[in-house]
């Protein structure tokens, strides 16, 4: 059996068993990244939908992104490439494309203002092996890299990362450990140490998406808010309107009245909050 080390999950792994992400497979008794280089998107977007306001404001932003992801979260915006079953189904028929192609491609679009690349759309560290093999290649060429991700990866996993990523936005879905693992599969002690980590070598943003019975909790929010401003209070806060999708259609889109209470309840204690989908 062999033990990945990706994310707090560790799944051990048999010889050729995948994960709970649906992308990393144990090949030769190691765990590795089992669509290394297939893309299920790329795009040429405005840094300000990654959400990144504060990072290289008004430019563009290669945006890559694969299939899996580490979490269950039931309003997933993109659940054909991240949840284990769809993305499986999805693994051969996604385009390949090698760190240096991406890069050159990269380049190639630098007439069109764009920056670097940004991972995005799945969660990019369930392959982390390409996402760093890219990211090396990026920097070397003069370019930034933007990483968009639910945290709920093992801090240590940043070591092989300072130095060539750039900015990241992370979800901070809610506050509540027990709705973290319960309803989103997930693990808010690890997101926070992940949050921490990356601030020492990379610009942050973090993202919450105000989900009706989720993360809609006044007295939730003023925690989550106090623990941002604890470690940075120019920690950039984007509260994002609820639009229902995939498992949760049976309730209706976030109040507009309600984020825009949030937001005024965040400024009380941070310096810059946005407010998205409304």
């Amino acid at each position: 059996m062999a033990e990945c080390r990706v994310c707090f999950r560790h799944c051990k792994l048999g010889e050729g068993q995948t994960g709970f992400c649906g992308a990393r497979e144990c090949v030769g008794g190691q765990v590795v990244t089992k669509n290394y280089g297939r893309l299920s998107a790329i795009a040429l977007d405005p840094i300000e939908k990654k959400p990144l306001n504060r990072f290289y404001p008004g430019s563009m932003i290669l945006s890559v992104g694969g299939c899996g992801c580490n979490l269950r979260c039931p309003f997933c915006q993109n659940s054909e490439i991240s949840w284990s079953e769809q993305a499986m189904k999805m693994g051969g028929q996604l385009s390949e494309v090698t760190p240096s192609e991406l890069t050159a491609l990269a380049e190639k679009y630098k007439s069109r203002g764009n920056i670097g690349v940004a991972f995005t759309y799945n969660e990019p560290l369930v392959s982390f092996e390409f996402v760093r093999d890219t990211a090396r290649l990026v920097h070397e060429a003069g370019m930034k890299n933007v990483l968009v991700t639910n945290g709920c990866a093992e801090a240590e996993l940043l070591d092989e990362l300072a130095g060539c990523v750039d900015a990241m936005n992370v979800d901070l879905k809610c506050f509540d450990a027990d709705r973290y693992s319960k309803v989103l599969g997930g693990d808010l002690e690890t997101v926070e140490r992940f949050i921490v980590r990356a601030k020492e070598f990379s610009h942050v943003e973090l993202t919450t998406l105000v989900v009706p019975g989720v993360s809609d909790d006044e007295g939730e929010l003023r925690e989550l808010v106090n623990w941002v401003a604890a470690l940075d209070d120019e920690i950039p806060l984007h509260l994002t309107r609820f639009f229902p999708r995939f498992k949760m259609t049976d309730r209706g889109a976030t109040d507009v009245a309600l984020i825009r209470r949030f937001a005024d309840i965040a400024r009380e204690k941070l310096r810059y909050v946005y407010i998205g989908n409304c």
